[in-house]
């Protein structure tokens, strides 16, 4: 069977799949904080979008691994989307 709960499990994950890692800018803690409902028990955080990634790229086959999803493709794609909300100002005229 292939499909969305393939996709969540990371079990026979196609390329046009990735796994969904979404990230806020948590501005009192100045970090990105990243979460996901494909990869259960992510949590984690950097200081910049790199770090995040780096971070990313060994946590989630662990989390994988450590969920009984031992099995698959060595590569997991996943896809970061970010989210941040600022403020701009307009110049006095």
């Amino acid at each position: 069977m292939c499909g969305q709960s393939d996709v969540k499990s990371g079990v026979g994950m196609k390329k046009s799949k990735p796994l969904i890692v979404n990230a806020t800018w948590d501005d009192e803690a100045k970090v990105w904080v990243a979460t996901s409902n494909d990869v259960s028990g992510l949590v984690t955080e950097a200081e910049n979008m790199d770090a995040l990634v780096k971070k990313l790229k060994v946590i989630i086959p662990e989390l994988l691994d450590a969920n009984g999803f031992p099995d698959g493709d060595d590569k997991i794609l996943f896809q970061l989307n970010s989210e941040l909300t600022a403020i701009a100002y307009r110049k006095a005229a």
